[in-house]
C-alpha cells in the first residue's frame, strides 16, 4: 500500500487479495486509529502473485525487514521478543528484562523469549528464593525496606553480602548457560527442606518457582528447531500435475522451483539440494536473532501444518558414497500420500 508519493507505507498478504483490500474500506467505524490513518493516505497498490502461502508469508516476512513500512511498524508491539540481561562487572550488578541487546555493553543476555510473563515469573522466584530483592541496589551502607522484611540478602549494606549476591549471580548465569546446575538443585533442596517441616504453603511455592527457573532452559522448539541450522526439503503439491520444491536453510529459503509431479524427478532433486546446500556451508549453527524468530515461526508452523510434506538432509548424505541414502528418502518424500490431493486453503 502506498501514498501519493510513492512510499509504501503498509505490506501485507491476502489469500483473497479482493476481499483483504475491500476489508479497509468496509465498516470503517469499527477500524481502530491506526487503520483508518492509514487508509486516509492510501493512494496505490502494487501486488505479488505467489504458488503458495508459505512463499506469501515468507515474502511478507522479506520485505517488512527490509522496507520496513510506518504502518508494519505501528501495528505490531516493539516488545514481542525480550531477553534477560546481567551485568558481568561493576560494584553494583543487576539482573533485568531487555527487549534489544546491545553489543560489548557488559552484560550477559539470554534469550530471546517471547512470554513476558514466564521471564518475570521465574526472575521474581529467584529474587525471591535467594533474597535478591533489594530496594536500595546503590549500596548506601545502610539497610534498604526489603532487607528488614527478609527479601534482600543486605547487599545494600556491602560487604559479605554482595559478594554472596554477585556469586548468585554468576550461579546464575551459569545456569542459562547449562554449566552450572546448582542454583536448581539449591531450589529443589529448599522445596524439600519445606516439606520435611510440614510447611506445604512455601513448599508450594517453592515449586512454583523451581519450575519457573526451571522453563528459562526449555526453549521454544521454534527456537531450538531452527538454530540447528537444519537443510531441510519441502514439497507442496499445487495441482494435479505440478509440486513445488522448496530448499529451506534455518530462516532462509535458499531455492524454490516448479517441477512435473510425472517421471523420475529425484535425479533434478538432488542435483538442487547438492548445488544449494553445498552452497551454504558457512551457514554454522548458533542463537536464533529476534530479527530471524518471524521467519523461523513460519517456517516451523509450514513443515507441522500437514500442507507438505519435508526430509531433513544430514550434512554426511551430501557426500558422494551416501547419494544412495539420499536417493532413497527423495523417494519416499515424494511417494508420500500426502501429495496426492493439492491442498485446500479456506478463504
Amino acid at each position: 500500500m502506498k501514498d501519493s508519493q510513492g512510499q509504501i507505507l503498509y505490506v501485507g498478504k491476502a489469500k483473497n487479495l479482493k476481499n483483504r483490500v475491500q476489508s479497509y474500506f468496509r465498516n470503517s467505524n469499527n477500524h481502530s486509529p491506526k487503520i483508518k490513518k492509514l487508509v486516509k493516505h492510501l493512494r496505490d497498490f502494487d501486488y505479488i502473485l505467489t504458488d503458495t502461502e508459505f512463499e506469501a508469508f515468507m515474502l511478507e516476512c522479506q520485505l517488512i525487514k527490509s522496507i520496513k513500512p510506518l504502518y508494519n511498524r505501528m501495528m505490531k508491539s516493539p516488545q514481542s521478543f525480550i531477553y534477560i540481561s546481567i551485568s558481568l562487572t561493576g560494584k553494583h550488578r543487576k539482573i533485568d528484562i531487555a527487549y534489544n541487546p546491545i553489543e560489548y555493553d557488559g552484560k550477559v543476555y539470554f534469550g530471546p523469549y517471547t512470554s513476558r510473563s514466564n521471564v518475570e515469573r521465574a526472575l521474581r522466584g529467584l529474587k525471591e528464593c535467594f533474597k535478591l530483592d533489594c530496594s536500595n541496589p546503590n549500596g548506601t551502607n545502610s539497610a534498604c525496606l526489603n532487607y528488614s522484611l527478609g527479601s534482600c540478602l543486605g547487599r545494600c549494606l556491602g560487604g559479605p553480602a554482595e559478594q554472596t549476591y554477585n556469586d548468585i549471580l554468576d550461579r546464575f548465569i551459569g545456569f542459562l548457560k547449562g554449566t552450572d546446575m546448582s542454583i536448581f538443585e539449591d531450589l529443589n533442596q529448599m522445596m524439600l527442606n519445606a516439606s520435611e517441616t510440614f510447611d506445604f504453603e512455601a513448599a508450594s511455592a517453592y515449586r512454583d518457582h523451581t519450575q519457573a527457573v526451571s522453563s528459562l532452559l526449555k526453549k521454544e522448539k521454534v527456537i531450538g528447531f531452527t538454530e540447528e541450522n537444519h537443510n531441510i526439503v519441502a514439497i507442496e503439491r499445487l495441482t494435479d500435475s505440478t509440486i513445488k520444491l522448496f530448499l529451506i536453510k534455518r530462516t532462509d529459503i535458499l531455492y524454490s522451483d516448479n517441477y512435473a509431479a510425472a517421471g523420475n524427478i529425484e535425479e533434478k532433486i538432488k542435483t538442487d539440494i547438492s548445488a544449494y546446500f553445498k552452497k551454504d556451508e558457512a551457514n554454522a549453527a548458533g542463537d536464533i536473532s529476534r530479527h530471524e524468530i518471524d521467519a523461523a515461526h513460519i517456517i516451523y508452523r509450514y513443515l507441522h501444518s500437514g500442507i507438505c510434506s519435508y526430509l531433513i538432509i544430514p550434512e554426511n548424505w551430501l557426500d558422494p558414497e551416501n547419494h544412495s541414502t539420499l536417493d532413497l528418502e527423495l523417494k519416499n518424500l515424494l511417494n508420500n500420500p500426502q501429495h496426492l490431493q493439492p491442498p485446500i486453503y479456506n478463504e
